[in-house]
């Protein structure tokens, strides 16, 4: 189980690091997706269902949501 945990965390490192090199704000947005939903898998592993479903839906499903439509509707105006 500790191998499982140490590359469920290894790949949030690798999202984060992603999300900041990423040129285009969608990919990074995506990336920063996948480390909540990531969390959230760990948060089940370690008997935590609860808060795991509040990371899924929040971090992951609606933060990643609202920064995606908060982005194509300003991006417009930017030219």
């Amino acid at each position: 189980m500790t191998l499982l945990y140490s590359f469920l965390i290894l790949l949030m490192l690798i999202s984060g690091i992603a999300a900041l090199i990423f040129d285009k704000l969608v990919n990074s947005i995506i990336s920063a997706g996948m480390v909540s939903l990531i969390a959230a898998f760990l948060f089940y592993f370690l008997r935590a269902p609860d808060v795991a479903m509040a990371e899924a839906a929040i971090g992951a499903g609606l933060s990643t949501a609202i920064f995606i439509i908060t982005l194509y509707k300003t991006e417009g105006r930017e030219n």
